[in-house]
């Protein structure tokens, strides 16, 4: 399943890399793209929507509502 996330507080490649490490802890197998300069995450992924976003922000970014 598609989900979108709009997370503010990201501005450079290790932001990436850290949202992208913290929706994989909840699925490994999760596809994720990230559109830096918008905020805009998507991830391709069967889990949750509110366990993705809270593991975002248990990295320290805030996930809009």
């Amino acid at each position: 399943m598609n989900q979108t996330f709009q997370v503010q507080g990201m501005s450079c490649g290790h932001c990436v890399h850290a949202v992208t490490q913290a929706v994989r802890s909840v699925d490994p197998q999760a596809e994720v793209r990230i559109d830096l300069p918008t905020g805009k995450v998507e991830v391709q992924s069967g889990q949750d929507h509110a366990a993705i976003a809270r593991a975002i922000e248990e990295e320290g970014y805030k996930v809009a509502a």
